[in-house]
């Protein structure tokens, strides 16, 4: 069994989700998944059952599951039998299956409208694994579809684990960050942390066209004491403000979660 594998058998994927900054990360993606899944039903004419989605690295259905309610066609692919499992007990709707995202070899060219990209990302470590998952989720995606990628930020680890939490003498020391204070993870760590740049590099090498970026969560992840001190009232403002400020290309680089969205 991979680290990875005993992470997630033990990490409660649901909890993260229905946390506050998981409320607003799952909300404002939702609203540009919709927003994506609206245009290709505009160019293309289908209904909702006829687009066909892939969830690749779905955990325990967080999006793939909401999606197959709406009526659409979905398909999740997990790498960890143990979420693979608590998605298929969830619902039987969602074709689910285990698989890698280096390698897809289940699925044909072409063949999914849209396609998510939302965990593996986290977790590859190198650039080429990184590039290989990227055109991956480009070959099975049909021509003029679209591909939502998350990425977890290089600045919100620092913020984060090497000064909220003290670590950043120990992290220079061994090496976990460079002369630009990029976190670079040692072998036994579980996430790699990106850079708009490295983000725009990978997209360049990989041929896929950005259509826009955004910040699914903004603040919300480095502030979470104060964030669920906030009443129901003033979280649903929190929201409201980072729905009007997702797009804002000088907020991006310092949250913790980036999704970018291209077009094959």
């Amino acid at each position: 069994m991979t680290n990875l594998e005993q992470y997630y058998n033990k990490f409660n994927e649901d909890k993260r989700l229905n946390s506050r900054h998981g409320i607003m990360e799952y909300t404002v993606t939702m609203k540009y998944v919709h927003k994506y899944l609206d245009q290709l039903a505009a160019e293309t004419g289908k209904a909702k059952a006829d687009i066909s989605i892939l969830d690749i690295g779905a955990a325990t259905g967080g999006y793939s599951i909401p999606l197959w309610e709406e009526g659409y066609d979905v398909t999740a692919v997990e790498l960890v039998k143990h979420n693979l499992g608590r998605l298929k007990a969830k619902c039987s709707g969602v074709k689910a299956y285990q698989g890698n995202a280096l390698k897809l070899k289940r699925f044909e060219d072409n063949t999914f409208d849209l396609t998510l990209l939302f965990g593996p990302m986290y977790h590859l470590k190198t650039r080429d694994e990184q590039l290989r998952a990227l055109l991956e989720a480009k070959r099975v995606t049909k021509q003029g579809g679209y591909i939502l990628v998350a990425y977890v930020m290089n600045e919100y680890a620092f913020l984060t684990y090497g000064i909220k939490e003290g670590h950043i003498l120990e992290n220079l020391a061994d090496g976990k960050l460079d002369e630009s204070f990029h976190v670079r993870p040692a072998e036994d760590d579980l996430y790699m942390f990106m850079r708009t740049e490295d983000i725009e590099s990978l997209n360049k090498e990989a041929a896929l066209e950005r259509i826009q970026i955004i910040s699914p969560d903004g603040p919300a992840n480095h502030m979470r004491r104060e964030v669920n001190a906030l009443t129901e009232e003033q979280f649903q403002q929190f929201i409201n403000y980072q729905l009007s400020v997702c797009e804002r290309a000088d907020l991006l680089g310092a949250s913790a979660h980036t999704v970018d969205i291209l077009r094959k």
